[in-house]
């Protein structure tokens, strides 16, 4: 566990909105060093600017995380600058929604290679690093954070491609933590489960490469996927946790070695009925079951495009 975070080092990908910008506060505010990652350029610098002239040492880089490359050139940054750091938030998420056999090939590349992989070489390239410096000291703590979200732990329809990508960071993570038990004492592991919440990830399309584009053999959106664009800004946008909240809630649980961070813990119940039908043998049950006229709603929206 890190109970003190002066002096600490701690990357950020996903830095320059979102979870990402308020955990750099909060790191910034607590006399850490930090280390920016963004794939948007502008919203990097201005992340960077801010936390420095808060007082905070800054390394800032432009990174795609769905690109091992790119994450490992981060690694040799970090190490170069700070050295082996002590919490490493793999943070950088997108979203797409639509009906999940709707969604193309660049859909699965885009989705998978951020929200998955840009985890995977998160870990990949980290933990060696901070194992090492464990090795090292025997005094020394770290901590990584993976962010998945609560569809990381149940499956809504309508946004499968992001459930998918979710669940496996969820696994990653249960892994991570129990692989890390197996080796060293010293570093610990959370993932970051959360609801909606105002970050800008419904409009994370706007970071797309333009070798994805996605959408449908049309070229243009399907109406699932434009009804799920529809619901996701709504959901996001009227979101009463913020993303300062959260983050907050990020640093506590590092501090109390705690693994599952939530955003809005009375979601467990959806969890609970979820893992009930899977140790009972029932069929999912309705997702819009507290909520019966959204998904009436829905069904109907649906129905009347196909």
């Amino acid at each position: 566990m890190i109970t003190d975070f002066k002096g600490k080092t701690v990357v950020l990908t996903g830095a320059g909105s979102g979870f990402g910008l308020e955990m750099a506060r909060i790191g910034a505010r607590l006399g850490m060093n930090l280390v920016l990652a963004d794939v948007q350029q502008d919203a990097l610098d201005a992340a960077a600017a801010q936390v420095q002239a808060a007082g905070a040492q800054v390394l800032a880089l432009r990174v795609d995380v769905s690109q091992a490359d790119q994450v490992e050139a981060l690694g040799h940054a970090t190490q170069q600058r700070f050295g082996a750091p002590h919490l490493v938030f793999n943070n950088a998420g997108v979203a797409s929604g639509g009906l999940i056999w709707e969604n193309t090939a660049a859909d699965w590349v885009w989705v998978l290679g951020v929200n998955l992989m840009g985890v995977a070489h998160g870990v990949r390239v980290f933990t060696p690093m901070m194992l090492a410096a464990a090795k090292a000291d025997p005094a020394w703590r770290g901590h990584i954070v993976n962010t998945a979200s609560m569809a990381g732990l149940l499956n809504a329809p309508n946004m499968g491609v992001y459930n998918a990508s979710k669940h496996a960071v969820v696994s990653l993570s249960e892994t991570l933590f129990q692989d890390l038990a197996l080796v060293t004492d010293q570093i610990g592991a959370s993932v970051l489960c959360p609801y909606f919440v105002p970050t800008g990830i419904s409009q994370s399309h706007r970071n797309r490469p333009a070798n994805q584009p996605g959408l449908s053999m049309s070229g243009r959106p399907t109406a699932s996927q434009m009804i799920s664009q529809t619901m996701s800004d709504k959901a996001v946008s009227s979101g009463k946790v913020t993303a300062a909240e959260v983050a907050q809630k990020v640093f506590a649980a590092v501090a109390a070695g705690q693994f599952y961070i939530l955003s809005h813990p009375h979601m467990l119940a959806g969890v609970q009925t979820r893992l009930q039908d899977i140790v009972n043998l029932r069929n999912p049950s309705d997702p819009f079951a507290a909520k019966p006229q959204i998904g009436q709603d829905l069904r109907q929206r649906l129905r009347a495009a196909l």
